[in-house]
């Protein structure tokens, strides 16, 4: 089928428009150009001064489909990997810093003891320079690890052995030097 020339786009269309639709005027461009292909498919319009889009043979493009990847899911294993990571090594600090806090207070409820005591020898203060001992060990292992933080580690065995210098200071069995 072929229009006459000098006959505009806009008005070849409407007239071989198969039902009444809005006016095309009203349409914007991109959507104009389905509509046509949709409603005028194997039509040509020749002579016409009309765009390219319009005027050659409907042709469809080949619909692309893409595959999901699977990187969300690797994703939620790191996640879960992580979160069993960080519950194994929570409970491995707990432990230290609980082991620390039973040894200190073990220290200082055998210092307590001693307190009350009036006479006190150098024998009596063997116990508990052993118990220091093991205290500083394991506070110097968490520090290590990184349980504690390095300052913290030297406030609590600084506490230790302030409390012992302070007993021994009390019973006369040192004496600071100036």
């Amino acid at each position: 089928m072929a229009l006459a020339m000098g006959t505009s786009c806009r008005a070849a269309i409407a007239s071989l428009s198969p039902s009444p639709s809005p006016s095309l005027s009203s349409v914007a461009a991109p959507h104009r150009s389905l509509s046509l292909r949709s409603a005028f498919a194997g039509l040509r319009l020749q002579g016409v001064g009309c765009s390219t889009s319009v005027m050659g043979p409907v042709t469809r493009r080949p619909v692309l489909v893409r595959a999901a990847a699977a990187a969300p899911t690797k994703k939620a294993d790191q996640a879960a990997k992580r979160a069993r990571q960080n519950e194994k090594r929570r409970m491995y600090h707990k432990s230290k810093k609980s082991e620390i806090s039973t040894r200190m207070k073990k220290v200082f409820v055998a210092l307590d003891g001693l307190k009350k005591r009036t006479d006190l020898s150098e024998d009596d203060i063997k116990p508990i320079e052993s118990l220091i001992a093991e205290a500083f060990s394991i506070i110097d292992k968490a520090a290590k690890v990184g349980t504690l933080h390095a300052n913290k580690a030297g406030h609590q065995k600084s506490r230790l052995s302030r409390a012992k210098r302070t007993l021994l200071i009390q019973n006369g069995l040192y004496t600071p030097s100036a």
